[in-house]
């Protein structure tokens, strides 16, 4: 179904004018519940400032999407204001926000909401429909872009609904220094090794950055008390900037693409033991997927 199927031009609110995201999060709710009173405001406003509490739903190129589950609505309903002259917040591109989507849905209705997320999502991420998003004058404007866009709701939630973008990628020529640093800056424990025209050839972690100090581990262990050459940390500190990627990198462990289903990605975690897998678009590094993204952004939401 298209996503525009799913909007109620009721609930479109342009131009909005409102001096912070709170503000203008609020007004959206005023619009849903004008329409239908019967909702609990009080569950409501609770369900969005945990869900905001937890993680900044600003996501830059001008857009927010404030979304919660909660016991007080009985179905998904959505909110949308276009802003012409952009409220200030804290945004990972430091852009003012143009257009706020607010999303509420029932727990029990998980599936919907993350692919009417992720619709959305997509839709932010193409400039030609963001510039005609944000010139919009009424609510019929907001309705016929979004339209016209062709986006559509699809019915199962795949990789491409979850994945992370983009992703933290490095090359076979990179020193170890380069690659402890990257992991460091991130806050990160692997990453794909690519080629020059953005080809997964490989993962580094860190399991390989110490292997690289240890790789006599299992026969040192078994001499008790052997302490033969230099401390081994010690001496691969020392070869820092001249061990690179290549020499230590391995093959990559799961490769699936755009279209994997996320039960199938979720079973592949948990019986195969892999901890991130890797999203290729003929070949080319398009996401990354960790475990903790299946809790974050399909259980927990």
């Amino acid at each position: 179904m298209r996503l525009a199927g799913f909007l109620d031009p009721d609930l479109v609110v342009v131009p909005q004018i409102a001096p912070s995201k709170a503000e203008a999060v609020t007004q959206l709710l005023d619009a849903i519940l004008g329409k239908y009173a019967f909702l609990d405001r009080a569950r409501i406003e609770e369900a969005i400032a945990e869900r905001e509490a937890v993680e900044n739903t600003s996501m830059g190129r001008g857009f927010a999407f404030p979304h919660a589950r909660s016991e007080g609505v009985d179905r998904m309903y959505i909110a949308v204001g276009i802003s012409h002259a952009g409220i200030p917040d804290e945004t990972p591109d430091g852009e003012p926000l143009r257009a706020i989507v607010l999303l509420l849905t029932p727990r029990n209705i998980s599936r919907l909401y993350l692919q009417t997320l992720s619709a959305f999502m997509k839709l932010c991420r193409t400039p030609r429909l963001r510039q005609t998003l944000f010139v919009a004058r009424t609510p019929e404007d907001v309705m016929r872009a979004i339209w016209d866009s062709g986006v559509m709701v699809e019915d199962e939630l795949l990789a491409r609904d979850i994945m992370r973008r983009p992703v933290i990628s490095v090359s076979q020529e990179c020193t170890l220094k380069e690659v402890a640093n990257m992991m460091y800056k991130h806050g990160i424990s692997g990453m794909p090794v690519v080629d020059e025209y953005n080809r997964v050839v490989g993962e580094i972690s860190e399991r390989e950055l110490i292997l690289a100090a240890l790789p006599d581990f299992a026969e040192r262990a078994q001499r008790e008390g052997a302490q033969e050459g230099p401390e081994p940390f010690e001496a691969l500190l020392k070869r820092e900037n001249q061990i690179t990627v290549r020499d230590l990198m391995t093959p990559p462990v799961s490769i699936v693409d755009e279209d994997k289903t996320v039960v199938e990605l979720a079973a592949l975690m948990l019986f195969k033991n892999v901890r991130r897998v890797i999203v290729c678009n003929d070949g080319e590094l398009v996401g990354l997927i960790m475990r903790s993204d299946i809790v974050s952004r399909v259980i927990r939401g």
